[in-house]
């Protein structure tokens, strides 16, 4: 337990210190003034367990958390995806459902050069279109969260799945909806939202393909600040009085300046704003981290790694 608290200290002070560095080596400006460089770093603690996405009422697939009891990666896929078949005896809570039919057999599991590849029965095929998707989407994000996994091959008795690229990434999208009136300035931004399933709030990542030029950081605030409107049974905690003043990308870190983002009552980010924000911004940069400033101050930040403890 010592040990334990002192390599957390340590994690603590050495980020501290990288990012305050990162800022004064690299000042970001905003309205032409240096940002302030003081950043209280919060260490996630309680996500000691991995991703898996399952199917909620509505049919979206939600983000959820499962403990895989093993160190080996290759059991560890085994028994997400022995998770992900359909079962009379599921342990998920209400509302929540395995998306691969019961009859489906997982062949065979293998990792090669960070490529999760896998086998499944003849009987994966037997489902329509739109239940396919969710399947492969679902199988996808799930096994792509897990360390050392930059890609999925799913093959059936041995042969390439059809219509789908031989790797599979988050690329594929997920919960996707389509509003295109053009061939002009189509964009594929991942957005997440909010769901309470039994007073349980869960995260819904929905790829939208639109029509809209500008940079997918201000698509993804005005649609949390304004689509809870436009989404069935989906919430955003963002306040529509909540504005981006600015962005900017240094270092492998993306820094987001806002106005009113702090809750007036404890001058804190709401978790579910942070986290929906946070989740969006690593779905469509590739950056490690998120620092949040409210008019120019820094206030709060998320690393990517930390969500996957």
């Amino acid at each position: 337990m010592l040990r334990r608290k002192a390599l957390k200290k340590i994690f603590i002070t050495t980020l501290t210190a990288f990012i305050v560095l990162v800022v004064s080596v690299f000042p970001v400006k905003f309205n032409d003034k240096a940002i302030n460089t003081s950043l209280e770093v919060e260490y996630l603690t309680g996500l000691g367990t991995d991703t898996i996405y399952l199917l909620n009422e509505d049919n979206y697939l939600v983000k959820s958390k499962i403990f895989l009891d093993s160190n080996d990666l290759v059991e560890k896929v085994r028994i997400l995806l022995d998770n992900l078949i359909e079962k009379d005896n599921s342990n998920f809570l209400n509302g929540l459902y395995a998306t691969i039919p019961n009859s489906v057999v997982v062949n065979d599991v293998k990792i090669n050069d960070n490529i999760v590849s896998i086998d499944f029965s003849s009987d994966f095929l037997n489902v329509d279109k739109e239940k396919m998707k969710s399947m492969v989407s679902s199988i996808v994000y799930s096994v792509v969260e897990l360390d050392k996994v930059d890609g999925v091959k799913i093959s059936i008795e041995g042969k390439s799945l059809d219509n789908y690229p031989l790797v599979l990434d988050k690329n594929i999208g997920i919960n996707e909806r389509v509003n295109i009136t053009s061939r002009n300035n189509i964009q594929k931004v991942v957005i997440y939202y909010l769901e309470n399933i039994d007073n349980n709030i869960y995260y819904v990542p929905v790829t939208k393909y639109l029509n809209d030029d500008r940079d997918k950081i201000n698509i993804i605030v005005e649609e949390l600040t304004t689509s809870f409107i436009y989404e069935a049974n989906l919430m955003s905690f963002l306040n529509s009085n909540v504005k981006l003043s600015s962005f900017s990308e240094k270092e492998n870190i993306m820094f987001l300046n806002f106005t009113n983002l702090l809750s007036s009552s404890d001058d804190k980010i709401l978790e579910e704003v942070k986290y929906s924000l946070a989740y969006s911004v690593f779905d469509n940069y590739d950056v490690s981290s998120v620092v949040f400033m409210e008019d120019d101050k820094l206030i709060d930040q998320v690393m990517k790694d930390d969500l996957k403890k």
